[in-house]
């Protein structure tokens, strides 16, 4: 009914904090006159970028999600945009629908993403000490 929800204000939190990580690496950057004084020192890729991957797949979960609830009829382009939300009976089966699926979906996506984000980094780390014996 409503579970891609939850994902979406999870993906519009994590997008404004990659636009405000964004402006202050950038900031920071025209500040150091030298790419040795960098904030980044355990990864080429700036953490804002990394965040912009989470943004990324929490969108694409939440375009697809709401895709398919329009498919089936759940979301309407009339006022309450739910089908749930004009059954009050409804609305206690969305929100408990929102509170075990729609945040499942959103630790299980994160929890990916910081997996994939912590392979790379200590991947990253690797190369660069490799990089410094040579």
């Amino acid at each position: 009914m409503a579970c891609f929800v939850v994902p979406a204000v999870e993906a519009v939190a994590v997008t404004i904090a990659a636009a405000v990580m964004k402006k202050k690496h950038k900031k920071q950057t025209e500040t150091a006159n030298n790419a040795e004084r960098s904030t980044e020192k355990e990864s080429a890729t700036p953490f804002y970028k990394k965040l912009g991957w989470l943004a990324s797949l929490l969108w694409g979960g939440v375009i697809l999600l709401a895709f398919e609830h329009l498919w089936h009829g759940e979301i309407v382009p009339w006022f309450p945009f739910l089908t749930a939300m004009s059954d009050p009976t409804a609305i206690r089966e969305m929100l408990i629908e929102m509170a075990t699926v729609g945040v499942t979906m959103s630790v299980v996506v994160t929890a990916a993403w910081a997996v994939v984000v912590a392979i790379g980094n200590r991947i990253a780390k690797r190369v660069a000490t490799g990089a410094n014996n040579k």
